[in-house]
């Protein structure tokens, strides 16, 4: 253990242990300046654009990509969000404006920097929302679909800078949701499919489908379960629980995600928590920090390396919850 007590209030991460990459869901916030980013970052380098959450619209302020740089002088691990929206390659096989984003990270990594790039939703959730209503998703873990315009030119672009692949599944509600035995024997089938790869993590956002024969896939294929603190699901200890405490990712990788407060939803978190520049008295779910230390140390115990994600939308801004997160791993290393 090499960090410190005044490396961690400096927003230094990367050496808070040699098992454990502390990062955040997306990476290029103005908020984040004076924390993560210089002063000097001010001005012309800063895109606004507006964006409609819920009923109200936000002018979010953006830095360049090369800031990214910067970004890995104090985290180990970044998830890049942005390819949950949109499939790198298009119908023609031609590359999208979001493969071209990817190519411009690409230049600012350095050889330890890793990423945790999101599947495209449109891969992984059964429905989807088009013209003001969820319609059946026509290629829901369409398998060729996957690997000729995602996984493929992903891995040819970025290599081993990848460290993870992550499946995020959409929250069912009751009157809609698959029972978990066909649920699982649906993600049986894509994961035969799908090249065998020991970088796939899954995250399920429905309680009752974090069963038995769900877990069985897991172990099965050797895909991690994501643990994610999120509006619907149980605490993440619960969650780990379930999987009996067990990480099933054939790499040695497990993900946590901090996302949003227990109980409250994305339009409300994300309203509360902008700009993203301090946190927000009493939007962090109590226990969400212990919980995520245990977890961390149980990796550790197991050979297992734990990969901690922070949204901003946890509790106002995601490196102060980092802090947070190390102080109590340092404190608990230490006792």
């Amino acid at each position: 253990m090499t960090q410190t007590t005044a490396d961690i209030e400096r927003f230094m991460f990367r050496e808070l242990h040699p098992m454990v990459f502390l990062g955040t869901a997306s990476d290029r916030y103005a908020g984040w300046i004076g924390q993560i980013y210089p002063e000097e970052m001010h001005g012309g380098k800063i895109a606004r654009r507006s964006k409609t959450v819920g009923k109200q619209t936000v002018t979010e302020e953006v830095l360049p990509v090369e800031s990214v740089a910067k970004y890995f002088r104090h985290f180990a691990v970044l998830e890049l969000d942005f390819t949950f929206y949109s499939l790198l390659l298009d119908k023609e096989l031609k590359p999208t404006q979001t493969y071209h984003v990817l190519e411009t990270y690409l230049k600012y990594l350095g050889p330890n920097d890793r990423l945790i790039l999101k599947v495209p939703q449109v891969l992984f959730a059964r429905k989807l929302w088009r013209s003001g209503t969820f319609s059946e998703n026509p290629i829901y873990l369409d398998a060729e679909t996957f690997v000729s315009r995602f996984y493929e030119p992903a891995r040819n672009l970025l290599g081993d800078s990848i460290s993870a692949f992550l499946f995020e599944q959409e929250y069912q509600a009751k009157k809609e949701r698959l029972a978990p035995e066909p649920f699982a024997e649906s993600l049986d089938a894509f994961f035969q499919k799908i090249p065998q790869d020991e970088r796939y993590h899954v995250e399920v956002r429905t309680e009752s489908l974090l069963s038995r024969p769900y877990f069985k896939v897991l172990e099965k294929h050797g895909v991690g379960q994501v643990l994610s603190h999120w509006t619907w699901l149980p605490p993440l200890r619960k969650q780990f629980a379930k999987g009996e405490g067990s990480f099933l990712n054939k790499s040695a990788e497990c993900v946590v995600r901090l996302m949003t407060p227990r109980n409250v939803r994305y339009e409300e978190a994300y309203v509360k928590a902008f700009p993203f520049d301090k946190l927000i008295d009493g939007m962090m779910s109590p226990g969400m920090v212990e919980d995520t230390v245990a977890i961390m140390q149980a990796a550790i115990e197991q050979g297992v390396h734990a990969n901690v994600i922070i949204n901003n939308r946890a509790g106002g801004n995601a490196p102060l919850i980092a802090q947070k997160v190390a102080e109590k791993f340092l404190q608990d290393s230490t006792q």
